[in-house]
């Protein structure tokens, strides 16, 4: 078995502050004994406006939100899912949402672009987002082979949109990683379900990262990171504060789970599309 851990944190508008800020929680989470720390969406920048991140965007391969992401994975020998960092877009007014998965010798294995943009309205709170004007949506379902299992990577609002993870399902996963930044009416609303319910219905684990706490900016984010199991157990979380969530992923137990409750097989319409 191997542990995994998530990261929560609150990140601020400057860089260098939240890197740093990462940098300790990845060292505490690998001191622990975990062998990937998944850290959160947007977690080098939230800023002021969300024009900032487009202001620090990256070219693909190259920028210093990417080498601390290699940086930290040979210093401590852990593979790190990167939350969301902002690489360049076709539109020079926008960024990607990209989270990049890199090994434990700091090489990038996979990048995820951000599917599902969060552009709603929330009447309750008067909140406004619209992602899509910042950020250029991706378009391909990512999984990958890891020491940890089959690890299929998504951010955020794609949590709400379980066809993402059939598609998942039938490249083969076993483990989903969900960076995130859950608005707190949301979250307290529909975090905790929705994620036990991805884990459920795909058999499989789910570890979720999340900002959590109050921002510069106004914002408040849910927190309540977490690591469910394929049964719908949440066998860690934490609720609100820096710091993070570690598990054993156990791979004979999902296989087992899988053969003993094969509801997988049981499949009679099969996705077309996201």
């Amino acid at each position: 078995m191997n542990k995994i851990a998530a990261v929560q944190m609150a990140s601020g508008p400057n860089v260098n502050a939240n890197l740093t800020e990462a940098g300790r929680l990845i060292a505490m989470a690998a001191g622990a004994g975990a062998r990937l720390v998944v850290l959160p969406e947007n977690f080098a920048i939230m800023g002021m406006s969300e024009i900032d991140k487009v202001n620090i965007r990256e070219q693909d391969g190259q920028g210093p939100i990417q080498d601390f992401l290699a940086e930290q994975s040979i210093k401590h020998g852990v593979w790190l899912v990167g939350g969301t960092v902002p690489l360049v877009a076709d539109d020079s007014n926008k960024v990607h949402g990209s989270c990049l998965l890199i090994n434990d010798k700091g090489e990038r294995i996979a990048r995820y672009d951000k599917i599902h943009l969060f552009d709603v309205h929330l009447p309750e709170s008067g909140e406004t987002y619209n992602e899509s004007e910042t950020i250029e949506k991706g378009d391909d379902v990512v999984v990958v082979d890891t020491p940890f299992g089959k690890l299929g990577l998504a951010v955020c609002y794609d949590l709400r949109f379980p066809e993402l993870f059939r598609k998942m399902v039938d490249l083969g996963v076993q483990i989903i990683t969900l960076p995130s930044a859950f608005t707190a009416m949301t979250g307290r609303a529909h975090w905790k379900v929705l994620l036990r319910a991805r884990a459920i219905e795909n058999l499989c684990y789910v570890v979720a990262s999340a900002q959590g706490g109050y921002h510069v900016s106004g914002r408040e984010t849910f927190g309540n990171s977490m690591i469910v199991n394929p049964w719908g157990v949440v066998i860690d979380r934490l609720t609100s504060g820096s710091g993070f969530v570690i598990a054993d992923i156990d791979l004979d137990y999902l296989e087992s789970t899988r053969r003993n409750f094969p509801v997988l097989d049981h499949r009679k319409m099969q996705c077309s599309g996201i």
